[in-house]
């Protein structure tokens, strides 16, 4: 344990020890029922229960030392009480593992929105290098061939230590993966350190958690300032600057930063460019010349997470030959503006939009390349920020032909009521819009249904808000339940009309 504890030094401040601490340890946990003889025990203090008042039943399951936030009485093994056992968990962690960021190329993209488009790009483009390529994020973790469901978007800090050292173990020579506000608020990421970071935008959304922009923005940005120091050279920032916090993140980098952007005037750019329902064509402005990007992602906002993931390329070594290669051979990425595609005249799309500003992503996008109507379906997550729901409502109004209003995850909260907030927004939005259809579905799959029945030739159906899920959860149930299967079921059984 005291070769453990070394991890600690200038990090966390140690306040009291006790007993042999040159102890065997075999295992970590900060979960009582997963210890086991030989186990060393983090008490953390978390959210909704405190690890301190699970210290004797980690006693009774046989741990042999103990790091503690709280003073602790009673305790005969040894023992380290410490300023911040959440942060201490993670430099515990990584040393447990043999500290495996140290020995893998570290690549993090954070923000609100474009996280997981950006790291599958990223991925795809550094396997064109041939480094075998680990991934971490929203839809699956993935080691070489071998490939979890996530659990988080970024895992707790010993799942995540376990998963960047069995992608040592497996031969990878990169890690990509998001990095969530809470992650980064909570500590989940200390012992890492990243090699390059990529902020792609930040609007409302978690609030029920951060409080405040600010607070957001604040956790966020720990990413970035966290660059500086460390053992690892050849670090960089990858910042979107038509964000309105882009430009405070580049001040507060201590590191070399390449900026990217549409409007402003940044280090990487794109130029001439043409977007259809096929995908999306650009030149690529970049600080090692010019060249065309022709991809399938569709949409404005993916030139963006284009433009970060061409940015990691480039400085990981990646010339602009492979990169336009790799490019085109991604064909899309799970949830976001995923085509359904059933012998239907019109286009059925499913997208993870969840928060204001990707929802008005996702439609305007819709907007530049309609034929037809756009029938949004989408709802809002139970227990989770509140104060983005009229707003996601007043933006579909504002975008759509026709609004259908349905459940999302609901969680343990009254479905019809957040309905009836989100409906807020609907109708001041109505007031502007009035020929606009609206109409409430409680029942997510009835809503998808009518979107389809409602849908001709040349409209466009965007089911908007679980992307990727296959489940929804209904208090504290989680059933299976997929858009896209739901979608092409309607289609089928419907049939197609004119």
């Amino acid at each position: 344990m005291a070769a453990l504890l070394q991890a600690l030094e200038g990090q966390v401040r140690i306040l009291d020890r006790h007993g042999n601490l040159d102890v065997s340890i075999n295992a970590i946990t900060d979960d009582s029922r997963a210890v086991s003889a030989d186990s060393l025990f983090v008490a953390v203090k978390g959210e909704r229960v405190d690890g301190h008042e699970f210290i004797p039943a980690a006693v009774k399951r046989g741990m042999v030392a103990l790091v503690s936030q709280q003073p602790v009485s009673g305790v005969l093994l040894p023992l380290v009480r410490v300023d911040d056992s959440r942060k201490a968990l993670g430099l515990l962690g990584s040393r447990f593992y043999g500290d495996p960021s140290s020995h893998i190329r570290m690549i993090g993209v954070t923000g609100t929105n474009g996280k997981t488009t950006t790291t599958y790009v990223c991925k795809a483009l550094l396997e064109a290098l041939r480094h075998p390529v680990g991934l971490i994020g929203t839809v699956v973790y993935q080691i070489g061939e071998r490939t979890m469901p996530a659990t988080h978007t970024t895992p707790g800090s010993l799942e995540l230590q376990q998963l960047l050292a069995a992608m040592v173990a497996g031969g990878c020579t990169t890690a990509v993966m998001e990095v969530s506000s809470h992650a980064l608020a909570q500590d989940r990421t200390s012992g890492c350190e990243y090699d390059v970071a990529v902020f792609s935008n930040l609007t409302q959304d978690h609030l029920d958690f951060h409080k405040t922009m600010e607070e957001y923005f604040q956790a966020k940005l720990r990413l970035f300032t966290g660059l500086k120091g460390g053992l690892k050279a050849n670090k960089r920032a990858i910042i979107n600057i038509d964000d309105r916090y882009g430009n405070r993140i580049v001040e507060a980098c201590r590191v070399p930063v390449w900026t990217y952007a549409l409007k402003a005037k940044a280090d990487l750019c794109a130029e001439a460019v043409r977007l259809s329902l096929q995908g999306t064509i650009f030149t690529a402005a970049t600080p090692f010349g010019n060249f065309p990007i022709e991809s399938h992602l569709v949409g404005e906002h993916n030139i963006y997470n284009l433009l970060a993931a061409i940015g990691v390329a480039l400085h990981e070594g990646a010339t602009p030959a492979q990169i336009c290669e790799a490019v085109a051979k991604i064909m899309n990425v799970p949830g976001r503006f995923e085509r359904v595609i059933a012998g239907q005249p019109f286009t059925v799309a499913v997208d993870y939009a969840h928060t204001e500003d990707a929802l008005v992503r996702l439609l305007a996008t819709a907007q530049t390349l309609k034929t037809g109507r756009i029938i949004t379906v989408f709802g809002c997550g139970g227990d989770r920020d509140r104060g983005k729901r009229p707003k996601m409502g007043e933006a579909a109004v504002r975008y759509s032909d026709v609004v259908i209003l349905t459940s999302d995850n609901p969680r343990t909260e009254d479905p019809l009521s957040i309905l009836e907030q989100v409906e807020v927004g609907v109708i001041e939005a109505l007031r502007q819009r009035p020929h606009v259809q609206y109409r409430k579905v409680p029942d997510r799959r009835e809503a998808i249904e009518e979107a389809v029945r409602e849908a001709h030739s040349a409209d466009m159906v965007l089911i908007a808000g679980k992307g990727h899920e296959d489940y929804q959860i209904l208090g504290t149930q989680k059933v299976h339940f997929d858009d896209r299967e739901v979608a092409r079921d309607a289609i089928q059984r419907l049939g197609t009309r004119p």
